[in-house]
């Protein structure tokens, strides 16, 4: 008896005798109903395309079959012919939504009809994750009758590597295709030039690859200063028939990939191949440390040549609709100083800087235009104002995905605080070196794309959303799928699913199935956190009851000391009732894998609280708060405190949120107010921040979530009586991306904005 392991092509898995449990599916579809009979997949089984003159219908069919196929020994065969019993029907309806599809398991045959090609791939993908991933011979497959209804959500379903800072071989790229197809995601945001690396062979110019592709050493960690290497040349790049093999197999598996060559800015590697395209004279070296440098493109009319030269090149590989140039993160100070960049400002009237590179982007993106394609880039290409029709990736925060939607450019939401994967998933002294934050696989499923400040009309320039793997501190293989995976099967069902059908626990209880097919498949996946201890708890109980999932197949072994848990600890079987009367209880729990891997340690500890008393107000109160701003360069909030320095301005506002009004790049913010209360409970607090902020109830910081440090959360709680709780919340900016937002929630609610309609402020 052999044991086969089904290759990735399509995931088209062979099974052990029985199906899944259904249903398992995930993305989640729009609707599954059962279906009376059941269909078994045996050697007499084939299949069947409806129409003979389509060759994609066709060889969509066939490369579900094959792996099947091999796996087993059985026949197979897919000919053109009607749907007749025993068969595995495709079809192309020409009904219904875009990519949609519908999927009938019966008695007699099994039908897959989409909407259009991609609508039957992807129904196909439905109907392999019907099978597990593992053979056991070649005994026959009995499917559960089903009759599955699904479409998309959104039309960008997306995921992004970056290969300039480590460089991943096209083996590797393939297989991370493979998982993104499956998963219905159909974007591949294919991250290909940058200051550590020029990874894409352009003809015209081949020191880009000569000499860009290359760095000295490689920083080791993040010794910055002083600068510690490690001495050994690194780099690597694609040739042009390798990428057009890449692109044609994604497009075989429906994935769109999505070119980005970096503009003005993170050019280092192309101005040490050619150093004339730089407004110093050099001589530049390929980094060989993270981060952002001053040197950047010279807006000179050389410099378009080679820049047009370069996407021509670039559109003749890809063939999709968007050309992604990349425009965050470009320093100024370059232009502020040269000649060249100072006569194009006078020439063309522009302002500042600000508009240079507005300037800059509109003159690449009309080049874009004119040869039927569409510039996409990060959100700071909004500043100095919008090319005409431009669709922005918004990065730093929702705001400028919302201040882009209602200009009425196209938006793909890929924020730091919810879609950043080269973030930490835990504790960091038990995760390997990430740049920094803290992503856990439920603020990933928690992201709502479409952002609630949007009218309907401004919504629908939501494309979808992306999740953004960027590999400074992801040096292998191995590291780049432990820091994709899960989360992005958690990102597939947020761009995939309504948002009212989303369920995290239900996500958890679905995931051991798929993370048997990543194991089948070799995919090295994080094994995610025990769920049931998000963070610690306070209670208005003697004891608490305490449930756990195991979002992985495996055992959950806990401790009640706070010690990490072994294989010898208990195995967790039902709700532990905790005890905290006399003081508090700290659960640390993990998920032991049957082959015996043991997860991250996750604890949280649960106390008894003493309600907050209500405050007497003295005066006369309206809906709102009031936000200070300060002036200065603050690194901690106790900076802004430190100080004893006046507001230079007062203003009403109606949420914690950044105002409008606050646009530098350095200030510091303070909101007062109090928080009308409805009822004596525990209540819950999630901060959002980038840089440092911090909430305090009469005094007392109940969130500290200070320092410098890119969008993320802190959550917290605290136990308050009815009525009124004055509070405040500080916040610094110290440059780069900026965001603030508070959220409560109620005692068993759902978080939801702090805003006018909870919140009051002295009249």
């Amino acid at each position: 008896m052999h044991r086969f392991v089904i290759a990735c092509l399509t995931l088209a898995a062979a099974a052990c005798a029985g199906a899944a449990p259904a249903p398992v599916f995930l993305p989640r579809p729009v609707q599954v109903t059962p279906a009376k009979g059941s269909f078994e997949v045996g050697p007499a089984t084939r299949g069947a395309v409806d129409d003979a003159q389509d060759p994609e219908l066709r060889r969509i069919a066939e490369a579900w079959a094959a792996p099947l196929r091999n796996a087993t020994g059985w026949a197979l065969p897919v000919e053109p012919g009607p749907c007749a019993k025993n068969a595995i029907c495709a079809r192309v309806s020409g009904t219904g939504d875009a990519e949609g599809y519908r999927l009938g398991i019966g008695g007699d045959s099994v039908v897959v009809a989409g909407a259009d090609h991609a609508g039957v791939f992807y129904g196909f993908q439905t109907l392999s994750q019907t099978f597990p991933p593992l053979l056991h011979g070649d005994a026959p497959i009995r499917l559960a009758g089903l009759d599955v209804t699904d479409a998309p959500r959104f039309p960008y379903r997306g995921m992004h590597l970056d290969v300039g800072r480590h460089f991943f071989g096209p083996d590797f790229v393939k297989r991370y295709i493979d998982q993104l197809a499956h998963y219905k995601i159909n974007r591949f945001h294919w991250h290909l030039t940058e200051d550590q690396g020029w990874r894409i062979e352009i003809k015209r110019y081949p020191r880009l690859t000569e000499v860009g592709a290359w760095r000295a050493e490689t920083m080791v960690e993040k010794n910055f200063d002083p600068f510690v290497g490690d001495g050994t040349r690194y780099g690597g790049f694609y040739t042009q028939d390798e990428i057009r093999d890449i692109v044609a197999y994604a497009r075989e598996r429906y994935v769109t990939i999505v070119p980005e060559i970096e503009m003005p800015g993170h050019s280092l590697a192309a101005l040490a191949s050619y150093p004339e395209l730089a407004c110093t004279p050099g001589p530049f070296e390929v980094g060989t440390q993270w981060g952002v440098f001053e040197d950047i493109y010279c807006p000179r009319e050389e410099t378009f040549e080679f820049l047009e030269n370069v996407l021509t090149e670039v559109m003749e590989l890809f063939p999709g609709q968007y050309i992604h140039i990349g425009g965050d993160e470009a320093p100024k100070a370059r232009w502020d100083a040269s000649d060249v960049a100072q006569e194009v400002m006078r020439r063309e009237g522009l302002a500042d800087a600000h508009e240079l590179q507005s300037w800059f982007v509109q003159r690449i993106e009309r080049f874009l235009n004119e040869h039927g394609r569409r510039l996409i880039g990060w959100d700071e290409i909004l500043e100095g104002g919008l090319a005409p029709n431009a669709t922005v990736m918004s990065w730093r925060g929702t705001e400028g995905g919302i201040e882009a939607a209602r200009q009425g450019h196209d938006v793909v939401m890929t924020p730091t605080s919810h879609l950043y994967f080269d973030f930490y998933q835990g504790d960091a002294e038990h995760e390997p070196l990430a740049i920094g934050g803290y992503l856990p696989l439920e603020r990933v499923y928690s992201f709502e794309p479409v952002p609630s400040q949007l009218t309907t009309d401004e919504a629908r320039h939501i494309l979808g959303a992306q999740g953004n793997l960027w590999t400074e501190y992801i040096p292998s293989e191995e590291h780049a799928e432990y820091m994709a995976f899960p989360r992005a099967l958690a990102l597939s069902e947020v761009t995939w699913s309504s948002a009212a059908s989303r369920d995290f626990l239900d996500f958890a209880r679905r995931l051991p199935w798929h993370l048997q097919r990543l194991d089948a498949q070799g995919v090295r996946y994080r094994i995610p956190d025990v769920v049931g201890l998000a963070g610690d708890r306070l209670t208005l109980d003697k004891k608490v009851d305490v449930s756990l999932e195991a979002p992985a197949d495996g055992t959950i072994r806990y401790t009640l000391d706070g010690t990490e848990p072994t294989p010898a600890s208990p195995a967790y079987q039902r709700p532990l009732e905790v005890d905290v009367e006399r003081e508090p209880v700290t659960v640390a729990a993990r998920i032991v894998l049957r082959d015996g891997r043991a997860g991250p340690v996750r604890r949280a500890t649960f106390s008894r609280a003493t309600v907050r008393p209500a405050a007497l107000v003295d005066a006369v109160l309206e809906a709102g708060l009031r936000v200070d701003l300060f002036r200065g360069a603050f690194r901690r909030v106790a900076d802004l405190e430190r100080r004893g320095q006046s507001p230079v301005r007062t203003e009403p506002t109606e949420a914690v949120v950044l105002p409008e009004w606050a646009t530098d790049e350095e200030f510091g913010l303070r909101f007062r107010g109090y928080l009308d209360v409805p009822g004596d409970g525990v209540y819950s607090f999630r901060l959002t921040s980038d840089d440092g902020a911090v909430l305090r109830f009469a005094g007392t910081t109940i969130l500290d979530h200070d320092g410098l440090h890119g969008a993320s959360s802190k959550e917290g709680q605290v136990a308050l009586a009815r009525g009124l709780h004055p509070f405040e919340v500080l916040y610094f900016q110290a440059g780069g991306g900026k965001t603030l937002h508070l959220e409560w929630a109620a005692p068993e609610g759902a978080f939801t904005a702090v805003d006018a309609a909870t919140v009051l402020r002295i009249r």
